[in-house]
């Protein structure tokens, strides 16, 4: 497949895309919420369908010649309901912020109290921080973990839904290593007469893979991306109860957004598609096992990891006892090959911008084929790399020794 060989013409353009194929080819991909998808979601991702404009929804659009549109649209929401077991889906929101301003417009008001994970313990921006539109157009409260365990502390939960009387509680986030009790929140939600949505965007396709509990049943209604785990493009879903579907709907469009990106749409579907397949759920379970000896791997050469450890595609380092902040941590792995994040750590002191925390996934190198020994191959360079973050020239060895690594794990080999 030779996707961008038409751009070989914009030689600027090209060259980017090059030097960026490049960078993903000979680094390690470690961002928890990145992922590489298939040939086909790539394809489907580049379509003709990007020409098309498809305002409304199937059968009621604005313009006309939808048809196909249409069929697009249809396959991807049945694909997605199969896949989680909902009563509604809407597959239009370009993203996983826009999916949950438009799931809170179908619920709340401006003004309207919402309860939310605290960034700095795990939480998402659009959980109710105060530089997102949820911190600026909502009364935001929070909750977080025991200081103890690291664990989500729900007698927390509790006490504050009791105290503030959210009319929405949020459960999921972005950096929380262990598995969510969302039956637990429904009792909470139920107690205080709130709405329970749920952020799955981090942890989607190991619940469709059915390896981590589904928040369907339990939620009125349930966010994701189709990236991350799911391995799709970048995009997103709303699922929600049946009486809550026209509210939704009505809030993606015309609520939050114009046209819905059809060809990625078109992508979604070929993501589902793939997710609905046996090995998919082959996939899964070997990220959730290159997560744990990862985790081993770092505990046993000494970091602390938060909670403990991880039940899911990611853990969090907690870089304090090393001496080192996140940004060093992530400055130095770039360097040596290895691409990472910095991140919040729980009663996080350190500015966002330097953080105390590095966050670590491995769906995409799952994606390239590594199974656990290329994992025990994977963590001596992290550790390595995190063990001397002022020496470049020994970083960059270790950059060179990554590249050699990763062409055993070819990754898009005829795509420039």
């Amino acid at each position: 497949m030779h996707l961008n060989k038409s751009l070989a013409s914009d030689a600027q353009l090209y060259e980017i895309l090059r030097r960026e194929l490049g960078r993903q080819r000979n680094k390690l991909e470690m961002i928890a919420s990145e992922n590489f998808v298939s040939e086909a979601i790539l394809e489907a991702g580049a379509s003709v369908f990007t020409n098309k404009y498809a305002e409304g929804y199937p059968d009621r659009r604005y313009y006309g010649g939808c048809e196909y549109a249409d069929e697009i649209e249809a396959i991807t929401q049945a694909r997605a309901k199969k896949l989680f077991g909902a009563e509604h889906v809407n597959v239009q929101p370009h993203c996983g912020s826009s999916a949950n301003m438009a799931a809170y417009f179908s619920v709340l008001n401006p003004g309207d109290a919402i309860l939310g994970m605290d960034l700095a313990h795990g939480g998402h921006l659009t959980h109710g921080a105060s530089a997102s539109f949820s911190g600026k157009l909502f009364k935001c409260h929070f909750y977080g973990v025991a200081k103890d365990t690291e664990l989500i502390d729900y007698n927390q939960v509790a006490q504050v839904a009791e105290a503030v009387k959210p009319k929405l509680i949020v459960a999921g986030g972005s950096s929380y290593p262990r598995i969510i009790d969302f039956q637990k929140f429904r009792q909470i939600a139920d107690r205080c007469k709130a709405v329970l949505m749920v952020d799955m965007a981090h942890f989607a396709g190991l619940v469709a893979a059915g390896l981590y509990p589904s928040p369907v049943p339990a939620a009125e209604i349930v966010t994701t991306t189709t990236h991350k785990t799911l391995r799709g493009p970048r995009g997103g879903l709303i699922f929600c109860r049946k009486y809550l579907a026209k509210s939704v709907d009505d809030q993606v469009f015309p609520g939050v957004q114009g046209g819905p990106l059809m060809h990625i749409i078109a992508a979604k579907a070929a993501a589902l598609g793939e997710a609905l397949e046996a090995d998919f759920i082959d996939y899964q379970r070997q990220v959730l096992k290159n997560a744990k000896r990862l985790a081993t791997n770092l505990t046993d050469a000494g970091f602390r990891l938060v909670s403990g450890g991880t039940d899911t595609h990611l853990l969090l380092i907690d870089l304090k006892p090393s001496g080192i902040t996140g940004h060093t941590a992530q400055v130095a792995l770039d360097k040596a090959g290895i691409t990472a994040n910095k991140n919040t750590v729980p009663f996080e002191k350190e500015r966002y911008s330097v953080a105390s925390g590095l966050r670590l996934g491995t769906p995409a190198l799952t994606s390239r084929g590594m199974l656990e020994p290329d994992i025990d191959q994977v963590s001596e360079f992290i550790i390595e790399a995190l063990r001397n973050t002022e020496d470049d020239a020994r970083l960059r060895k270790i950059g060179l020794r990554v590249e050699e690594f990763t062409k055993k794990f070819p990754l898009y080999a005829d795509l420039l």
